[in-house]
Parts: C-alpha cells; sequence; structure tokens
C-alpha cells in the first residue's frame, strides 16, 4: 500500500476517534472501557493472523520488547491521557500531543542514531502552532486555571511514553516481527496491564449496552485500534518516527471537521490561519529531499 494511502488512513480513523471516545464516558469507567477496547482488538488480531497465517512464535526477548511495546502504546499512554482530561480541555490535550514528533527525533536520534532532519524540526514547530491556534478560545480560557499544570505534567508524560512505544515499536517491525502478530501480542499485554491499573484503583467492573456505547467501542476497537494501529506502524518502517508521528496534528483537524457537521462548531480566523500552517507544516515534514 502506498505511503500516501496509509498516511490518509491513519489521519482519517484517528481524527474521527476523538467524536466516538465521547460515547465511552459516563457509564463505564475509562479503564475499563480501554480494557475492553484493547481485549476486542487483540482477539481480533488473533484471528486474523490465524486465518492469514502471520507466525505467532517469538523469543523470550522478543516479548519483552512487544510487551513494552504494548504498555507504552496501548496501556499507560492511554490511561494518563484519560487521566489528564480531567483537568484540561480536549484543544489542550491536542496541543501538547504534538510534541510526540521533537520526542520522537530525540529518542530516534539516542536510540537509533538517526540523523534529526531539519525540516521536519521546522515542520514540526509549525504543527504545534497549527493546533495551538485551532484551538485559541480553549487555550485561552485555560490559562487561569490551577489545576492545568497537573493536566499538563500527565498530558507530557503520556506523550513522552507513546514515544517510547514508538521506539519499541520501530525495534519490533525493524526485527521483521509480523505488525499483525506484534499488535495482537501488544494489545493483549495493554489489555492486561489496564486490568491491573483498574483493579488497583478500584474501579468498578460495568457495561453499557446501549447502541451509542456499543456502536463506539466497536468502532474504536476495530477501525481505532486494530485497524489503524497496524497502519501506523507500517508507516513507521516506511517514512521513520518523525514524518509518522505528524498524523498526530493533523487528527484535530478530522476532529474538528466533524464537530463542525454533527456538533455545530464554527470556525474562527485563528482556526483558519492555524489550518492553513498545519497544511504547509504537513508538506515539509513529507516532502522528499532534494538532491
Amino acid at each position: 500500500m502506498p505511503s500516501a494511502l496509509i498516511y490518509s488512513l491513519v489521519v482519517l480513523i484517528w481524527g474521527t476517534t476523538w467524536y466516538a471516545i465521547k460515547f465511552q464516558l459516563g457509564v463505564v469507567a475509562p479503564e475499563i472501557s480501554l480494557v475492553y477496547r484493547f481485549s476486542i482488538a487483540a482477539i481480533c488480531l488473533f484471528i486474523y493472523a490465524r486465518i492469514v497465517g502471520s507466525p505467532m512464535r517469538m523469543s523470550r526477548r522478543e516479548h519483552v520488547f512487544v510487551a513494552l511495546q504494548g504498555l507504552a502504546l496501548f496501556c499507560l499512554n492511554y490511561w494518563l491521557t484519560y487521566l489528564s482530561t480531567q483537568y484540561l480541555t480536549s484543544g489542550l490535550v491536542a496541543v501538547i500531543f504534538t510534541s510526540i514528533i521533537f520526542f520522537n527525533l530525540i529518542n530516534a536520534r539516542l536510540i537509533f542514531r538517526t540523523p534529526i532532519d531539519r525540516r521536519v524540526l521546522a515542520a514540526a514547530a509549525a504543527g504545534m502552532f497549527g493546533v495551538a491556534l485551532l484551538f485559541l478560545p480553549e487555550l485561552s480560557a485555560a490559562a487561569g486555571d490551577r489545576t492545568v499544570m497537573l493536566g499538563c505534567l500527565l498530558a507530557l508524560v503520556a506523550t513522552y511514553i507513546a514515544s517510547l512505544g514508538n521506539m519499541a515499536a520501530m525495534r519490533n517491525t525493524g526485527s521483521s516481527l509480523p505488525v499483525v502478530t506484534v499488535n495482537a501480542y501488544g494489545m493483549a499485554y495493554g489489555a492486561a496491564g489496564l486490568a491491573l491499573i483498574a483493579t488497583l484503583r478500584g474501579a468498578p467492573i460495568a457495561f453499557d449496552a446501549s447502541w451509542p456505547y456499543v456502536v463506539s467501542l466497536l468502532y474504536l476497537s476495530l477501525a481505532g485500534t486494530s485497524l489503524a494501529f497496524g497502519l501506523y506502524l507500517a508507516l513507521l518502517k516506511k517514512i521513520g518516527p518523525a514524518r509518522a508521528a505528524y498524523t498526530s496534528v493533523l487528527f484535530p483537524v478530522i476532529a474538528l471537521g466533524v464537530s463542525t457537521v454533527f456538533e455545530g462548531y464554527r470556525w474562527s480566523l485563528p482556526a483558519f490561519s492555524g489550518l492553513a500552517v498545519l497544511l504547509a507544516g504537513n508538506a515539509l515534514a513529507l516532502s522528499q529531499r532534494r538532491r
């Protein structure tokens, strides 16, 4: 599959999950909903791996790295992000999460000795600025809130852990481990970690049988997790962690597009300006170096 198509699908799917997550909040504790989400995704991937004949055996050492990927990408990252949303607006969380591009650049340099591309660095700065313009009203409203610092710290730690999960994923796919197998085991490890967190926090086990909860859960599990993470890991291998991470900058654009249709969101001049900056940064990040 061409990189451009993979990139577009990742942005489209994860951009729409923001709206789906709204239907997961309320009756069921966030940790429990995440356990359901990654358990369903893991089961589906194990079944798919069996159907396509993906090798399932891995050494203990490989299981360790897959577990690290699972706990970082599918457990701690999501749990801390959910905690941060108790103190921050979704817009501020989105702005902080764009820092994953910088983290990926630095971690890839430290761990894999990957050179830092100045164009991607500039694109990352443009991306963060563009997202900030998109959510300027929310950022202005949050400026006087005393709990913002705690939420920012939680979101920043979640983002850095997600970057470490990206590095583990690069190592695993670079070792020629099948993406389907890695994701299946990784999500199983992530679901187990979330179950442990839910148990330690005393989260009540519940389930919401309403159709909005069930449909959104299935969409998040099948499209937003099983499919999207498989595509994202393939993208990591094709274009590198920094460029692949730029998809996180474009998620809010899709999310606001969905909000425009279903929630009556109205675009302002700063929002349009932010969109223009985002698109310019995206073109810079994905452009090929001229010889």
